[in-house]
């Protein structure tokens, strides 16, 4: 790992969202839902999170880092929940984990416990990945419930888990899971169907809260059309 002199070269302290950019949230998404978008997805959170603090969100990211701002790079993730202020855990899901295609492991249910220490391996090469590029590497994860307007967020420091901390066993419905050897604490799970990779994760008590307190009224298109003053002309049929 980095020495700690290299790191945290974020624009504000690690978890410690200030205001200012709770507030930039909270106004793309009125503005999303003016003109009416029904949720958000991981690819909309990139992209105002990457507004609000004035860095650049990467459409197509090469590895886990979707926003760069600096020597910073963070990994957007999103989650729904009917009760977001009251979330105390959050499934994160970390993309495609294939160690059939990385590592040679064509059956994974031969051993459990390759195979999860396999699944783990492949997340700590894209976090050293990311870290070979970057000074600092977050996870930044926002909960949410676009029909009460309620919003949490929080932010930790990406890890890189050590494979022996963790037992694996296949659960009833086929899906690996990976469980810490010292408090039998649910960590990950990981679908051989898919290869998707989940890592559990607690919300911290420094995730902060907000909500949007009015109802958005939604702008039709044709009122959107009529502020820019199209024409007809606009649009040249060629074919």
């Amino acid at each position: 790992m980095r020495g700690g002199a290299l790191r945290r070269s974020g624009p504000y302290p690690l978890g410690q969202f200030p205001d200012s950019v709770l507030f930039e949230l909270g106004r793309q998404i009125v503005h999303r839902l003016a003109i009416g978008h029904g949720d958000l997805t991981g690819d909309d959170f990139g992209t105002i999170f990457a507004q609000a603090i004035k860095g650049e969100h990467r459409g197509k990211p090469l590895g886990i880092a979707d926003v760069v701002l600096n020597g910073c790079a963070w990994s957007i993730k999103t989650v729904k929940s009917s009760r977001p202020f009251e979330q105390k855990t959050a499934r994160l899901i970390s993309g495609r984990n294939s160690p059939d295609y990385s590592l040679n492991i064509p059956d994974p249910h031969v051993n459990p416990e390759n195979t999860g220490r396999a699944v783990l391996s492949i997340w700590n090469a894209r976090v050293n990945e990311a870290l070979g590029e970057h000074d600092d590497l977050r996870i930044v994860v926002m909960v949410r419930n676009l029909e009460t307007k309620e919003f949490l967020i929080f932010e930790e420091e990406a890890q890189r888990f050590t494979p022996t901390d963790f037992t694996w066993v296949f659960n009833k419905r086929g899906n690996l899971e990976g469980f810490n050897r010292t408090d039998g604490s649910h960590h990950f799970t990981w679908q051989p169907h898919g290869a998707q990779f989940t890592v559990l994760r607690p919300v911290p008590g420094s995730a902060r809260r907000f909500r949007i307190n009015r109802n958005v009224p939604t702008v039709m298109p044709d009122s959107i059309l009529a502020s820019i003053r199209f024409r007809e002309d606009w649009i040249t049929i060629v074919g």
